[in-house]
Order: structure tokens, then C-alpha cells, then sequence
């Protein structure tokens, strides 16, 4: 007999990565691989956690410091490279965030069954 440590979509805010990407509706994630980004602790080649994580911050979308189009963080090299690879608009979910909150995006993100926002 095998088990599976498959998991469901469900809308957890805790689920939110640093960046704004949505873990609870990751493959890697649903298929146990991966605890997501907040509890991944071998992720630490990741300069947006760590810089949300130095700050205490939920997300960048609690970031004061800086615009988020003008983050050097954020904006780096593997980001973009990630944003293009899977055609995701990170700064449109941490915008998402900011407007309807953790918990209006995780319900979102869930429902739909998406790890990111497209982009157009």
C-alpha cells in the first residue's frame, strides 16, 4: 500500500509567498515537494524572502521602504526569468493583495487554481 501526500487547493493566506505567488496552488506544493516558500528553509538563494523575512513583512505588499517597480529585489535577475518562464505578473498579485487582502487573495487564487496572475 503507498501514500500519497497529495494535498488539495484550499485558501490558506499563510500559502502567500513572500513575492506573491500563490504556494497553495503550486505542483510542487500539492504533490508534498514542497512546504512553500514561507516554511521552505532551503530557499534561501531567494532575496525577496529573505528581505520580507529581515523586515517582518507578510509580503512585499507591506513593503514601505521602497516602490515595488523600483526594488532591486525584487526586480532581479532570477525573478524576471521566473516571471517570463511561467508568464506570471507577480507585482499584479502583490497589487491584488494590497486590494483586496491576504485572506480576499488566498480565497481568490484558490478558486481559481492559480499559483500567479498572468500576464497580459
Amino acid at each position: 500500500m503507498t501514500t500519497t501526500n497529495k494535498r488539495e487547493i484550499v485558501p490558506d493566506s499563510n500559502l502567500i509567498a513572500f513575492c506573491g505567488l500563490y504556494c497553495g496552488a503550486c505542483r510542487s506544493y500539492l504533490a508534498g515537494k514542497c512546504p512553500g516558500c514561507k516554511e521552505n528553509v532551503k530557499a534561501t538563494w531567494c532575496k525577496i524572502r529573505q528581505c520580507c523575512m529581515e523586515n517582518n513583512l507578510q509580503s512585499c505588499a507591506d513593503c514601505k521602504m521602497i516602490e515595488l517597480s523600483q526594488c532591486k529585489k525584487y526586480n532581479n535577475f532570477i525573478s524576471k526569468t521566473f516571471g517570463f518562464i511561467f508568464n506570471s505578473d507577480r507585482s499584479a498579485c502583490i497589487s491584488r493583495i494590497k486590494i483586496v487582502g491576504y485572506d480576499g487573495f488566498a480565497l481568490e487564487m484558490a478558486n481559481a487554481k492559480k499559483q500567479t496572475i498572468k500576464r497580459k
